[in-house]
């Protein structure tokens, strides 16, 4: 990635890592969720929050690996305070589960972080039906999200610190054509695209960061809501994309992130303090960015929150 690696208004660049944008942070007292983490960006995002002294919970599919990664991250960090639970995306029930089992523990959340995802998956439908990519990077967090608000919420009156929830989108939600937003037709499999399907769950983490930051502002809450494109990076999330996955694994160290730069946007947003009040924003490289028209259009983000809001319900 040295390529690109001029640096934006924050001081930070394509190339700057997850550790250097948290550099002198102290996140002592602050408890965070990372969905996705027991891999790759979320890994890489548990690891230095919890070297900042931030209070982790990975919310993990395989709690097996969530908590061979908490093993490792400790050896490394002996004083980190991390704990794997256990959240399938996919499944409404899992996510009451989830939340319902956060909430009993009395820990307080300062800082949500929506960072799982699958990619380009073929048509397959979720526990609940629905297209799985949307399931899983769109209704699972939205889901999630609302369920922990009032905790979020409370912690934020109780500590008088802002919290912050940072959904992780990518460029892909630029793609997505205007014919192809029909979040009513998710479930139709005529025409389905795979990485079109991708797309237009990555348009919904924006619109769903932006419709909630217009909410939180409008109800006064000490909460910020952004979204971010963490950069192409060679992870597992390619592994659906056959031809593409053997172009990644040749030469993605070559012109990719790596994951130390891939989670460096994540923990800006969830960290960094020059960001502190700014909500309803994308972010790309620690930096401000455009999203996309669609991205910015404040009714279809309205239409996708009453058309979730009705789904999850």
């Amino acid at each position: 990635m040295w390529f690109f690696s001029r640096k934006g208004p924050s001081g930070f660049s394509s190339s700057s890592t997850a550790e250097q944008v948290t550099q002198g942070i102290d996140g002592s007292g602050l408890t965070a969720i990372v969905t996705g983490a027991s891999s790759g960006i979320g890994q890489e995002t548990t690891r230095v929050l919890a070297l900042r002294g931030v209070h982790v919970i990975m919310a993990v599919r395989n709690v097996a690996a969530g908590k061979n990664v908490k093993e490792t991250i400790v050896k490394e960090i002996p004083s980190a305070k991390v704990d794997a639970m256990e959240l399938d995306l996919s499944s409404m029930a899992s996510v009451k589960k989830f939340a319902s089992d956060f909430k009993s523990s009395s820990l307080p959340l300062n800082i949500l972080i929506n960072n799982a995802g699958v990619m380009a998956t073929p048509f397959m439908l979720s526990k609940d039906n629905i297209e799985l990519q949307f399931a899983t990077n769109h209704i699972g967090h939205f889901l999630l999200t609302s369920l922990l608000l009032d905790t979020m919420k409370k912690t934020s009156r109780a500590s008088n610190k802002e919290g912050r929830i940072v959904n992780v989108s990518s460029e892909a939600h630029r793609y997505p054509y205007e014919e192809g937003i029909r979040f009513d037709k998710i479930n139709d499999q005529t025409g389905y695209g795979s990485y079109r399907a991708y797309g237009q769950s990555k348009l919904a983490n924006v619109l769903h960061a932006n419709e909630l930051a217009r909410q939180l502002k409008e109800d006064g809450v000490n909460i910020t809501a952004n979204s971010l494109h963490p950069g192409v990076i060679s992870t597992n999330l390619f592994r659906h994309m056959g031809v593409v996955n053997g172009i990644v694994d040749k030469i993605g160290g070559l012109v990719l992130k790596n994951v130390q730069q891939g989670a460096a946007t994540t923990c800006y947003l969830a960290l960094n303090p020059q960001v502190k009040g700014i909500s309803g924003e994308y972010f790309s490289d620690s930096n401000v960015a455009k999203a996309s028209n669609h991205g910015l259009n404040v009714e279809l983000g309205k239409k996708l929150w009453d058309f979730t809001k009705k789904l999850v319900s």
